[in-house]
């Protein structure tokens, strides 16, 4: 999950993977504040940096029709130049306007309960460097690219950005609860792989679909993957990929759906699914609808 452990992302061909790695974070920690955020370091971008920004959007871009959620492609353009990774503070002037979130630098992976304070106060931390031309089709840890384009665009539409503020406050109280992993797989399974159903048929939302060229066909169109309604306590409930393209997508019919989700009372939650076996990535659970 994004900023909560150590997420591998891949762009092109290869399996996207996220997962925990045993080597220390990618990232300059000594420009961090205590809250981990840092200014982000445009000059420090050269002129190949971003052309691997612009490459890798024109890429990405190209490949959203027919397969992302048109609230996202309506959104993409917010985000402003192309040619070049946008500055944080020109983002900024636009999304506070829309949805009274901002978008903050951090050097790269951060613990939880900062990451949940930050949303919790409207605040998206974003990676502020990117990839080198070498890893332009695999990274290991989520870069600027990852962060601005997968996750970013959503933030400008109010009910994303309400669940993304209520999130976080739940993640504040799952770290007291010692419930983060269930409630993680919940963050995993909507706002990193989630796909929804619009009018053309299933579409990706999630940014970790949305910045990998191979799961975003993936996730719509295989055969491989179950696609199952979202329900609450099954998704905190199923195991997740992390050296594969994911097993398991869990559909919402509408963005409207992850608000009243996050309106639930969480505690009673945790304590029930903690009397209940995790179900497998791929796991089926009897009388259960395919999409």
């Amino acid at each position: 999950m994004n900023k909560l452990q150590n997420i591998a992302t891949a762009t092109g061909a290869a399996p996207v993977v996220y997962g925990q790695s045993d080597r220390p974070p990618r990232g300059d920690y000594t420009r961090a504040h205590a809250d981990y955020t840092c200014a982000q370091n445009y000059a420090a971008y050269t002129e190949q940096d971003h052309d691997t920004y612009h490459r890798l959007y024109e890429r990405q871009s190209a490949l959203l029709a027919g397969r992302a959620s048109q609230e996202f492609i309506s959104a993409l353009p917010s985000l402003g130049v192309k040619q070049r990774i946008p500055r944080f503070e020109e983002v900024n002037q636009r999304l506070f306007k829309a949805t009274g979130w901002e978008i903050v630098g951090v050097p790269g992976l951060i613990p939880e309960v900062p990451f949940f304070s930050l949303l919790a106060q409207r605040k998206f931390p974003v990676t502020d460097w990117i990839r080198k031309p070498e890893e332009f089709e695999y990274i290991v840890e989520p870069d600027v690219f990852h962060d601005l384009f997968g996750h970013v665009p959503l933030l400008f539409n109010p009910v994303i950005a309400d669940f993304m503020q209520a999130y976080g406050q739940g993640g504040l109280k799952a770290a007291e609860l010692g419930a983060c992993e269930m409630l993680s797989r919940l963050y995993w399974y909507t706002i990193e792989f989630g796909l929804i159903r619009e009018s053309g048929g299933l579409r990706a939302y999630g940014a970790g679909i949305l910045s990998s060229a191979g799961e975003l066909e993936y996730s719509v169109h295989s055969p491989e993957p179950h696609r199952i309604p979202l329900q609450l306590a099954r998704t905190m409930r199923t195991l997740y990929k992390i050296d594969t393209y994911q097993q398991t997508y869990f559909v919402i019919d509408n963005m409207q759906q992850l608000l009243d989700l996050a309106n639930t009372d969480f505690a009673p939650l945790y304590e029930q699914l903690g009397q209940l076996p995790t179900i497998g990535a791929k796991q089926l659970l009897p009388g259960e609808q395919l999409l």
